[in-house]
This record gives C-alpha cells, sequence and structure tokens, in this order.
C-alpha cells in the first residue's frame, strides 16, 4: 500500500477557491504555470484541476516533504496536467525552469527574508514573456498601516519567530516589481484581509 504523504493547510483549505476564482480569468488557456513555493501541494492540485489540459503546472518547493506532499496530491486527484514537483530556492539565480507563461506565488514572502521577495520578482521577470502573468497572493500593509488587526497580531507573531519575516509593505513589493519590469499590479482584495496582486511584464 502506497504511503499517502500528503500535508494539509487549514489556510489554502480556506483560500483555495478564492485565489482559483481570480485566477481563472487571468491565466493563459495553455502554456507552462510554474509555481514557486508550493507548500502543501493543495494550491497547485486545485486550480491545475480546474484548468484545461494544455495548460501544464510545474510546481516547486525547497523542502523535499513539501514536494512528496504536492506529488502526493496531484498524484491523488490524478491529475495529469502536473508534473513532479522540483526544488527551487526563490533566491538563487539559477533556476531549473528555462521559461513559463505565468508564475504563481501565494503566502510566501512574509514567511521568507526580504531577500526572497527580490529573487522571486528577479526570476520571474527572467522566465516570462512579455505580457505574462506574475501572480502574488498574501497579507500585505498598505500606505505603511496594517489593513487589519488581525494582520498586525499575523506581523508580530511572525516577527517573533524570525526577525526576517514579516508582512510585506505593498509600496515596496510594487517598487521591486517594476524595476524587474512588472507594470503596476491590477489589486484584486481577498478574503481574510489578504490581496492577489496581478501583475504583467
Amino acid at each position: 500500500m502506497t504511503k499517502d504523504a500528503r500535508l494539509y493547510a487549514p489556510a489554502a483549505a480556506r483560500n483555495k477557491g478564492a485565489i482559483q476564482a481570480v485566477l481563472r480569468d487571468h491565466l493563459p488557456k495553455r502554456g507552462l504555470v510554474l509555481e514557486i513555493a508550493s507548500g502543501t501541494g493543495e494550491h497547485v492540485a486545485h486550480i491545475a484541476a480546474s484548468s484545461g489540459p494544455d495548460l501544464i503546472f510545474q510546481p516547486s518547493d525547497p523542502d523535499p516533504h513539501a514536494c512528496e506532499s504536492i506529488d502526493c496530491w496531484a498524484g491523488a486527484l490524478g491529475l495529469t496536467n502536473v508534473r513532479p514537483a522540483i526544488a527551487i530556492d526563490a533566491v538563487s539565480l539559477d533556476w531549473p525552469v528555462a521559461t513559463a507563461d505565468a508564475v504563481l506565488c501565494i503566502n510566501m514572502i512574509h514567511i521568507a527574508p526580504w531577500v526572497a521577495t527580490n529573487g522571486l520578482l528577479r526570476g520571474a521577470a527572467r522566465l516570462l514573456p512579455a505580457g505574462g502573468l506574475f501572480y502574488l497572493y498574501g497579507p500585505f500593509r498598505r500606505d505603511g498601516r496594517h489593513t487589519a488587526s488581525s494582520n498586525a497580531d499575523f506581523d508580530a507573531g511572525l516577527r517573533m519567530q524570525d526577525c526576517e519575516w514579516g508582512v510585506r509593505d505593498l509600496e515596496a513589493v510594487v517598487e521591486v516589481a517594476a524595476a524587474n519590469g512588472f507594470a503596476p499590479p491590477q489589486i484584486e482584495q481577498m478574503p481574510a484581509n489578504n490581496l492577489s496582486l496581478i501583475f504583467r511584464k
């Protein structure tokens, strides 16, 4: 009997439907979608399951246990448009993917040092064609302030775990994106005081 190595994240279960609803209007119909920091694999499995067979998903995570979970989620759902997960460190200058038609990153930049945000945007810009989609999801501060007291509490908890973590300023992220060739994002308000940022190269 094959071991079920699937991991579960309560936040992913809550937000995957809302994220998929936004991406439905922005993902290409065909091509390759690279997800950075796929985590448990619940997001990529849910999005791929509602996409056509010509849209191929390449999940990734630097954690081998996460990669195992991602592959188990795809296998359990019988998804033929999800490739085996690969290891990618967003900070690295050498990603094992040459090109992508879209890059997704969900709930990563606040649980990583700021250098990872820089690496993420630099890498996405390197892979994407003109007009390519870069999608970023999570909590953000706006105009130097938290958008909800729950986000402020979350931010404080993150910084207690690691002083390099924390909810990022939207304006700082947009500035780094612009420096890497992305247009200003379309911003979608999401449940639980999160945002979807839809960037185009």
